[in-house]
């Protein structure tokens, strides 16, 4: 088990630095027109090393590509430095804190104290470092760098860009004893005929905070007892929650993580956060995920060509170098699911003619098995698939062609509502028939036809509903075959593949699978042990990509699915109609009560409460079902509330 470096205080993360032990990191953080990694940690001298990556989503690069995002790096040796009698000041961790702000808390070699605070600015292109000065004598201070230093230029498709960095000092700093001074050191980026302004750090820090509360405490609110799932969630609610950016054709939820801004993919936008982001109730997100549902339906026409692999260069083109990774069934799945959580039937109506086309783009793709085709899934080929049907795209199109069908009979269509469900029921049999194997002595899924090597994303049929293999899969996801400390492996060791990566995703959904198919206790301590690892140990407190590619990016999407383990996997919550959702009153083991508040469905507010007895649920604040904490699924009728 990982070294544990951070503790939990209160609603926030918190690394004490000991003496003598070095450790680095990293951490993404989003505003609307800003992004910033900082990295961040302890030499083995003891001394602060700080460092940090600013992008800006808006200003294209040329070519305007996928990663054409404008970016500057500051290094350690390049940041302002603090300048006692124009000598560099020396600064030793006592303490890194966490709440969605990074605070980093700091004694010197000149006889006071400092404490940082780094996050993005809310609306503008600029992130803010505020520094604090505490001094116990009288001080006179200054920077390394004087206000308004030009850190570089670029050129792009909206003209030159310029990096600066600016500071609101004057011309120095002085403390009386017992004092302490606070002044912020800005990091930004404009047109060259723009005209730079300095923000106000402190108000900036107010605006920060309060959407960190307003994503953490707002809604989808979790009290298991257990700090740390609890955390892990509140955490994976806000990066999920922050990665929204304003581009020229509206607000878009982007995955981050070095790469991916201003842009949308079927998987990450469509599949995994919009769903949640319906249950948040947050504007600001459901706006960003209409913003891409709708993005994708010019490119949904009569002769049925495949959806670009995603949208970039903020809207205005298209990359489509994977072909087809099955997103007709990646759109049908997540759409569906977003209308019926959200329960706006106007906004259903719009969006209905696009899951319309998707069930019949894959309806098209139908092979003589019955399963779905597609050139890949959203590994893009990095890993062995035939090229003609996996595993993956057909478990979408199922669970889609579920959630589709609901969908048509709350809007009234019901020839549409019989046929997706019958689709269902056909394709189920083909999932069986194609791709049931028996691999290791496990019963479970082949992911393509000739690919006997088991795979994480023999989950996903669980995850949609499909239990007859649940015991063999799970004995297989859980084998040393797929399961590492880490997670699963994302194809087990063989002369094939002998690399041992990882991607959070599949082991998400491979967590809400167990709970769903009602072996989650299976489940537990492996999801826990996870939390511990993600939020408190080495690579902190979000939900990663891929190890070793992509290095445990905090890629947003990811959390948006963590989340979902809770709300979908350990609470069973699932849409019946854009009027009505289902859940399963049920404890895990050692959680003797649970409840989840404030979550959004069918356009109600929703109140959850177990015990060992009994459950509750609220709709607005009023008691709408209560009974017996057996197991059992239950359906809530919102409409008269």
């Amino acid at each position: 088990m990982a070294e544990q470096i951070w503790q939990i205080e209160n609603e926030e993360i918190v690394w004490k630095v000991k003496n003598g032990i070095s450790h680095f990191d990293d951490i993404e953080m989003s505003g609307l027109f800003a992004d910033q990694i900082v990295y961040y940690g302890v030499a083995e001298n003891g001394e602060l090393t700080l460092s940090q990556k600013c992008y800006f989503p808006t200003l294209r690069t040329i070519p305007n590509n996928t990663h054409a995002t404008f970016c500057f790096n500051i290094n350690n040796s390049e940041r302002p430095k603090i300048l006692k009698n124009g000598t560099t000041v020396k600064e030793y961790p006592v303490e890194f804190r966490f709440n969605g702000v990074l605070k980093v808390v700091c004694n010197t070699d000149s006889g006071f104290t400092t404490e940082r605070c780094l996050f993005p600015a809310s609306n503008s292109k600029c992130t803010v470092e505020l520094i604090t000065v505490r001094a116990t004598e009288e001080l006179e201070l200054s920077l390394s760098l004087p206000s308004g230093h030009v850190h570089s230029y670029g050129r792009g498709t909206k003209g030159v860009y310029v990096s600066r960095i600016c500071n609101d000092t004057c011309d120095g700093l002085w403390l009386e004893p017992n004092t302490e001074i606070t002044f912020g050191i800005y990091y930004s980026a404009l047109l060259a005929s723009d005209i730079p302004t300095i923000p106000d750090g402190r108000e900036e820090l107010k605006k920060r905070l309060e959407r960190i509360d307003s994503l953490c405490n707002g809604a989808l609110v979790l009290k298991s007892g257990n700090a740390e799932l609890d955390t892990m969630t509140r955490f994976a609610k806000l990066r999920a929650g922050e990665s929204i950016f304003e581009t020229l054709t509206g607000k878009y939820h982007s995955p981050g993580g070095h790469a991916y801004y201003a842009a949308i993919w079927c998987n990450d936008e469509i599949e995994y956060a919009g769903p949640h982001f319906a249950m948040t109730g947050d504007k600001t997100a459901i706006e960003a995920s209409l913003n891409a549902y709708r993005a994708y339906i010019p490119f949904m026409s009569e002769s049925f060509e495949r959806l670009p692999s995603s949208i970039i260069a903020e809207g205005l083109d298209i990359w489509e170098g994977a072909g087809d990774r099955g997103d007709a069934a990646m759109y049908l799945y997540g759409a569906s699911l977003f209308c019926l959580y959200l329960g706006d039937k106007e906004i259903a109506t719009e969006l209905y003619g696009a899951i319309k086309w998707c069930a019949e783009y894959c309806e098209r793709k139908k092979s003589p098995e019955g399963v779905i085709c597609s050139d890949s899934d959203e590994l893009e080929g990095r890993f062995p698939t035939d090229r003609h049907a996996n595993l993956s795209t057909s478990s979408l199109c199922y669970g889609g062609l579920l959630f589709a069908s609901k969908l048509a009979r709350s809007l009234g269509d019901e020839a549409n509502a019989i046929l997706f469900a019958d689709r269902a029921d056909a394709l189920a049999l083909a999932i069986e028939s194609y791709f049931g194997a028996e691999l290791h002595g496990f019963n479970t899924y082949r992911y393509s036809k000739g690919f006997d090597t088991l795979r994480a994303w023999i989950c996903l049929p669980l995850c949609m509903g499909i239990t007859n293999r649940a015991e063999g899969t799970l004995d297989a996801m859980l084998s040393p075959y797929l399961w590492t400390e880490e997670g699963m492996l994302t194809c087990e060791r063989s002369a094939e593949n002998t690399s041992d990566t990882i991607w959070d995703r599949s082991t998400l959904y491979g967590f809400k699978c167990a709970f769903l198919s009602g072996k989650g206790n299976r489940m537990l301590k492996p999801l826990l042990d996870y939390c511990r690892k993600r939020l408190l140990c080495d690579r902190v407190p979000y939900a990663v990509e891929a190890y070793p590619e992509g290095d445990k990016r905090h890629l947003s999407g990811e959390s948006a699915l963590f989340v979902r383990v809770i709300t979908e996997g350990i609470f069973g919550i699932m849409p019946e109609s854009l009027t009505s959702f289902s859940f399963v009153p049920r404890l895990p083991d050692g959680i003797p009560e649970i409840s989840l508040e404030r979550i959004y469905i069918c356009g109600k507010c929703i109140d959850i409460k177990i015990n060992s007895e009994s459950f509750e649920v609220f709709v607005n604040g009023t008691l709408a079902e209560k009974g017996i904490t057996n197991g059992e699924r239950i359906v809530v009728e919102t409409k008269q509330n």
